[in-house]
């Protein structure tokens, strides 16, 4: 059965969830917003799946037992589950803990939101395909979806700048994201086959889709001009293959050069790109 709910507001959206009563919600530390009396919180370390993360429907439920069962040598594959988990977020400079609310004695509400001025969508997983989504999109999800991460290596990671770590969802079930801006939804099938993107506008995108970073130009005249006066650097994210991709029109660099530049504070100058002196 899909989450039930509802996308409200408009500059800085939020997402407001009815649980139903056993049912289980999940989002990273600091996107929770407030949630009914009926609903219980609880942080752990552990995701909603392997390392103990399937999320128990009430304080004394049967995942307790299940640990138990499985000895020490369950407990300590549980563990180090949890540990692995914790390991990868920290490499991935997300948050290391996850928040889980569930709903007791009647249908509860709970509401998430993201961290930057901009839109909220739910995406619905059918167990088919995983969706990958930007660091620090995730916002909420069901316990039925799983959340991990995706390193990007070689020559990807290394060029991709906000590409080197994505946010892998797998599973059935809705996970709610959050973007700067305004979203848009394309594919690149519609555009012969292949879109170029600024690495920072990446929101996700679906399993199949084939995500790269090439060069702005080649090392002559016009691709010096792009890096230097195009203020976008040296590279640029490409999406290609037959599927749904996100977009927003809104950079957090874009953003924290726009406060800069409001508090007297840019040290671009007019050339930005390749010499910036920003240091953030």
């Amino acid at each position: 059965m899909t989450l039930q709910q509802e996308i409200v507001g408009n500059a800085m959206q939020m997402a407001v969830v009815s649980l139903q009563p056993g049912r289980t919600v999940y989002c990273e530390a600091g996107k929770f917003l407030f949630k009914t009396a009926n609903v219980t919180m609880e942080t752990r370390l552990s995701g909603p799946s392997g390392g103990g993360g399937q999320p128990q429907a009430g304080a004394g439920g049967a995942g307790g037992a299940s640990g138990a069962g499985g000895g020490m040598g369950g407990m300590l594959r549980q563990a180090m589950g949890t540990a692995m988990q914790v390991g990868q977020r920290a490499l991935a400079g997300e948050s290391l803990a996850f928040q889980y609310f569930t709903s007791t004695g009647g249908e509860g509400t709970v509401g998430f939101a993201g961290v930057l001025p901009g839109e909220m969508r739910a995406l619905e997983l059918d167990g088919t395909r995983a969706w990958f989504a930007e660091k620090d999109a995730f916002v909420a999800a069901e316990s039925t979806v799983e959340f991990g991460i995706a390193f990007q290596g070689g020559k990807t990671g290394r060029s991709g700048g906000e590409g080197f770590v994505l946010e892998k969802f797998t599973g059935r079930g809705t996970v709610i994201i959050a973007g700067a801006g305004n979203f848009i939804d394309l594919n690149p099938a519609d555009f012969g086959g292949r879109v170029d993107v600024d690495t920072g506008c990446v929101v996700a995108f679906e399993e199949g889709i084939q995500y790269g970073v090439q060069r702005v130009g080649g090392l002559n005249r016009q691709g010096v001009m792009n890096a230097v006066f195009g203020g976008e650097g040296l590279s640029l994210a490409t999406l290609e293959g037959n599927g749904r991709v996100i977009l927003q029109s809104l950079t957090i660099e874009g953003l924290a050069n726009a406060l800069r530049k409001a508090q007297g504070g840019d040290k671009q100058g007019p050339t930005g790109g390749l010499f910036s002196t920003n240091a953030g």
